[in-house]
C-alpha cells in the first residue's frame, strides 16, 4: 500500500497470479522428469551388455532357463573353452589385425583426399565427392558374391590381405567424408598466412591443417575401427580357417538347433571388450570432432 496526504492506495491486485504459480510448479517438475527418462535410456542401453556378459558367466541350463535366474553362481567355464579349445583368441588376433590394418591405410589414403577436396578446386570434384559417399550406400550382400568369385579366381580366399582391401572399400569413404568437414572448418587464413611465409601445400596440410583436424581424424579412426572388427558378411564368405574373425567365429558356433549361448556370450564379449578400450583411448577427441563445425 502507498500512504500519500493521509490518502490509502490500494493496489488493485495483490494476489499471486494462478499462471506464474502453475509455471513455477511445471518448472519444478521438469527436472525429475529429465532425470527419469535419462535413467530410463541408460538402462535400455546397458541392459543388453549386462545379458550378455552375465550369459557368458552362466552353465546352459542356466542359460536356457524360464524365468531367467537373476542369481546365480558364476563360472569362466565358457571364457577357458572359447579361447583355449575353439581357438577364439587366434581369430580376436585376425580380426585385429585386419582392424589396426584397415583403419590405418583409409587414414593414410582418406586425409589427403579429404585435404584436397576441402581446399582445392578441380573437375568433376562434385562427381567424385558423391562417389565416395554413395560407396558407403552399397549394401555388403549385393558385392559377396562378385568378391568370392573374384578372390576365388585369384585363389586368395582364407587371407587377411583381401580382408583388408575389402574393409578398405567402405571404410575410406567414412573416413573421406568426416574429414573432409573437419579441414573445411579450419579458417583459410592460416593457409595465406602458411603461403606467404613460403610454404608449401604438402608442409600446409602436414604441419598445420592435420594437427587442427586432429579430433575430427580421431572420430574417424574410431569409426574405421568399429565398422572392420564387427563386420561379418566379407568374413563369412571369404575365410575359412587361417583368416577367420571373431564374429565369424561366434555364428560359427551356432549348429542346426543347438545354441551354446554360454560360448556365444562369451565370444561376443571379447569382441566388444577392444572397441570399448580403443574408444576410451581416442575418447578426449570423440565429442570434439563429432561436434567440430557444427557451429560457424
Amino acid at each position: 500500500m502507498i500512504v500519500s496526504n493521509d490518502t490509502i492506495i490500494t493496489p488493485r491486485n495483490t494476489q499471486p497470479s494462478m499462471h506464474t504459480t502453475k509455471g513455477f510448479s511445471s518448472k519444478s517438475h521438469r527436472p525429475l522428469a529429465e532425470v527419469l527418462l535419462l535413467l530410463l535410456i541408460i538402462v535400455f542401453c546397458i541392459f543388453p551388455f549386462y545379458w550378455m556378459v552375465t550369459t557368458s558367466l552362466k552353465t546352459q541350463l542356466e542359460a536356457l532357463a524360464s524365468p531367467p535366474s537373476w542369481i546365480f553362481e558364476p563360472t569362466f567355464a565358457n571364457y577357458i573353452q572359447v579361447l583355449f579349445k575353439d581357438k577364439v583368441g587366434q581369430s580376436l588376433v585376425n580380426s585385429l589385425i585386419v582392424a589396426v590394418c584397415t583403419t590405418a591405410l583409409a587414414l593414410i589414403l582418406g586425409t589427403p583426399a579429404a585435404y584436397a577436396l576441402s581446399r582445392f578446386e578441380f573437375r568433376r570434384k562434385k562427381d567424385l565427392w558423391f562417389w565416395f559417399i554413395t560407396n558407403r550406400m552399397v549394401s555388403p550382400i549385393v558385392l559377396a558374391l562378385p568378391f568370392f568369385l573374384i578372390v576365388r579366381k585369384l585363389g586368395m580366399l582364407d587371407s587377411h590381405i583381401v580382408l583388408i582391401l575389402i574393409y578398405l572399400t567402405f571404410n575410406l569413404p567414412i573416413v573421406i567424408w568426416i574429414c573432409t568437414d573437419q579441414f573445411r572448418s579450419i579458417p583459410w587464413d592460416l593457409d595465406e598466412a602458411a603461403v606467404l611465409d613460403g610454404a608449401k601445400p604438402f608442409h600446409i596440410f602436414w604441419k598445420i591443417c592435420l594437427p587442427l583436424a586432429a579430433p575430427g581424424i580421431a572420430v574417424s579412426a574410431i569409426f574405421s575401427f568399429i565398422f572392420s572388427w564387427n563386420e561379418l558378411m566379407y568374413a563369412l564368405v571369404l575365410t575359412r580357417k587361417v583368416a577367420k574373425t571373431a564374429p565369424a567365429m561366434a555364428v560359427g558356433f551356432m549348429e542346426g538347433y543347438h545354441l551354446p549361448y554360454g560360448k556365444i556370450m562369451a565370444t561376443s564379449t571379447l569382441i566388444v571388450i577392444p572397441v570399448i578400450v580403443f574408444a576410451l583411448i581416442a575418447s578426449k577427441h570423440l565429442i570434439r570432432g563429432l561436434t567440430m563445425g557444427a557451429v560457424k
